[in-house]
């Protein structure tokens, strides 16, 4: 895949992450799940999702807009 590309790719990644890390869309709520509020899971999930996505990204992207930039552009 063409390097432009799948930086443009591993962005979209990381924003949706880092939008997804608030849940705003359950402010306000009380709903509870095992003893805990629904809000403490989403973030154990959405944790748990953020580990494995950094893992991949180590595996396969690492150094991706970094490596062999040169300087003249």
């Amino acid at each position: 895949m063409h390097e432009r590309a799948r930086l443009i790719g591993w962005s979209a990644v990381g924003v949706l992450l880092a939008a997804l890390a608030v849940p705003w869309f359950m402010w306000g709520g009380d709903a509870v799940a095992s003893g805990l509020p629904v809000w403490v899971w989403w973030h154990v999930g959405w944790l748990c999702l953020t580990a494995v996505v950094f893992w991949v990204f180590t595996r396969r992207a690492w150094g991706l807009g970094v490596e062999g930039v040169s300087r003249d552009g």
